[in-house]
């Protein structure tokens, strides 16, 4: 089987979702990132934080009064255990079905569960398998 490498940290600044319902969606991340060790940094400009992750309401300053629209985010998960916790936390705090946690054709090992956001974003939880991590995290200083 042949070796996959995969470098992260390298092309993402951040991604910015617009909320209808910044409550319902700051509810509904905050029990996912738990349960993918993510920490939530709220802030007082109507929106919060989860590493490269941006949630703001659709009247902050930053979303000119616009929602993003339907997008998909596929979040690392460490173990199988850590996607089914993941779905039930999801379902629990607003997000609805789809895709049950299971065994995905994408390639050998890949485990996932799909649920829709407060919004529709088509959000992930995947463990693609034993793999080592050259680092916890890649840390930037300014």
């Amino acid at each position: 089987m042949e070796t996959n490498h995969v470098h992260c940290g390298r092309l993402v600044d951040h991604i910015q979702l617009v909320v209808q319902d910044i409550k319902a969606s700051q509810n509904f991340y905050t029990a996912v990132m738990a349960i993918l060790d993510i920490p939530i940094v709220s802030t007082d400009n109507g929106y919060f934080l989860a590493d490269e992750l941006v949630v703001s309401s659709v009247d902050s300053p930053t979303a000119l009064g616009e929602l993003t629209g339907r997008h998909h985010l596929a979040f690392q998960a460490k173990d199988r255990a850590t996607v089914d916790a993941f779905y039930s936390a999801a379902l629990a705090h607003g997000g609805r079905d789809n895709g049950a946690p299971g065994v995905r054709a994408y390639h050998p090992g890949y485990y996932a569960a799909f649920v829709l956001d407060p919004d529709g974003n088509n959000i992930e939880a995947v463990y693609q398998g034993e793999g080592r991590r050259s680092a916890p995290s890649v840390v930037i200083e300014f």
